[in-house]
C-alpha cells in the first residue's frame, strides 16, 4: 500500500506518483506517495498501453496498404471484432508477401517456421515481441481461436513457395480454401458464428476469392499467362445465403469486391490487363457499406 502523508509534512517523491494521484482524484490534504514497486507497476502499465496502440496502429496500417479491400470490410464489422479482424488480415500479409520479398526459398521457409513457433507461442499465452503477434495474440484471447486454421494457412503458404504453376482449377480451388478460406472461418469464429452452411458459404467463397485474386495478379505474373473465371463458384456460394445467419453476412462482404472487378473484367472483354481492370473503383467503399447496411452477399 501507498503510505500517505500531509500535504503540510511531505512532498511527491516522483511525477509518475502526481499522476497516480490525480488519476485517483485524492484530495490535496491526502496525497499518496508511490513506492519504488508501485511507480514500476504504474511504468509497465503506462508502457504497455503504448505498446498496444503501437500494436494496433501497425495492424491497421499493414492491412491498409496491402489490402484495402480487407480493411475496408473490417471497418464495418461490429466495433468489438475490428480489432481481431485486422490482426487475422494483418497476419495474412505477413504470410502472402513472404514469397515477393525472398530472394531464396531458404530465407522463406526460415521466416514461415518463425511464424509456426509464433502461433505455438500465442497458444501457450508467450507471444513474440512482434506487433502482428501480440494483436493476433488477443485475438486469440478474445475469441478462443482455431490454432488449425492458423497453422493451415501458414502450411498452404508455405508450400507456395516452389512458385508453381496451379496445373488445374482443382489445385488453385484447394489453396484458396486452405488460405482464404480459413480466414474466413476464424473471421466467423471471432463473429461467434457457429453455423454449418455459413461455414459452407465462407468455402466457396474463399475459394471464389482466391481465384480473382490469382485472376487480378495476372499482369503481375504475365509470364505464367494463366487466367481462370470463378463464375461457378460465386454462385454456388451464394447459394447458401438464405441459410447463413445475418450476423454472418458482414465476414463475406469481400463478394462485393469480387463482384466488382468481375463486371469490369466482363465490360473489357475479359483482357484482364486492360487498364480499366487495374484501376481501383472509387465507389467500393459505398458499395460495401450499403451491402452491409441490408446484411447480406
Amino acid at each position: 500500500m501507498a503510505a500517505c502523508v500531509s500535504a503540510k509534512h511531505g512532498i511527491l517523491g516522483s511525477k509518475a506518483s502526481l499522476v497516480y494521484c490525480l488519476h485517483k482524484k485524492i484530495r490535496p490534504t491526502s496525497i499518496c506517495i508511490l513506492r519504488g514497486s508501485e511507480i514500476q507497476s504504474v511504468r509497465a502499465l503506462a508502457n504497455a498501453t503504448v505498446g498496444s496502440q503501437y500494436n494496433e496502429k501497425y495492424c491497421l496500417d499493414l492491412v491498409r496498404s496491402r489490402d484495402y479491400e480487407g480493411f475496408l470490410s473490417s471497418l464495418l464489422l461490429p466495433e468489438e471484432v475490428r480489432l481481431s479482424s485486422l490482426a487475422l488480415r494483418a497476419f495474412n500479409v505477413e504470410l502472402a508477401q513472404v514469397k515477393d520479398s525472398v530472394s531464396q526459398k531458404t530465407i522463406g521457409l526460415m521466416r514461415m517456421q518463425f511464424w509456426k513457433t509464433a502461433i505455438e507461442e500465442i497458444f501457450r499465452d508467450d507471444p513474440p515481441n512482434q506487433p502482428v503477434s501480440t494483436e493476433l495474440w488477443r485475438a486469440v484471447k478474445r475469441h478462443n481461436l482455431t490454432k488449425r486454421w492458423l497453422l493451415r494457412i501458414i502450411t498452404e503458404r508455405e508450400k507456395d513457395l516452389d512458385d508453381k504453376a496451379y496445373r488445374n482449377i482443382q489445385e488453385l480451388e484447394a489453396y484458396s480454401e486452405n488460405t482464404q478460406s480459413s480466414l474466413l472461418y476464424l473471421l466467423l469464429e471471432c463473429l461467434g458464428i457457429t453455423n454449418v452452411h455459413a461455414d459452407h458459404a465462407a468455402s466457396h467463397l474463399g475459394k471464389a476469392q482466391g481465384i480473382v485474386t490469382c485472376l487480378r495478379a495476372t499482369p503481375y505474373h504475365s509470364s505464367r499467362r494463366k487466367v481462370y473465371l470463378p463464375m461457378d463458384v460465386c454462385m454456388l456460394a451464394r447459394s447458401f445465403s438464405h441459410n447463413v445467419p445475418a450476423a454472418a453476412s458482414s465476414a463475406f462482404l469481400l463478394t462485393v469486391v469480387l463482384e466488382d472487378y468481375l463486371q469490369r473484367i466482363r465490360k473489357a472483354d475479359f483482357d484482364v490487363f486492360h487498364k480499366s481492370v487495374q484501376k481501383r473503383n472509387p465507389l467500393l467503399p459505398f458499395h460495401m457499406y450499403l451491402r452491409s447496411w441490408k446484411k447480406t452477399y
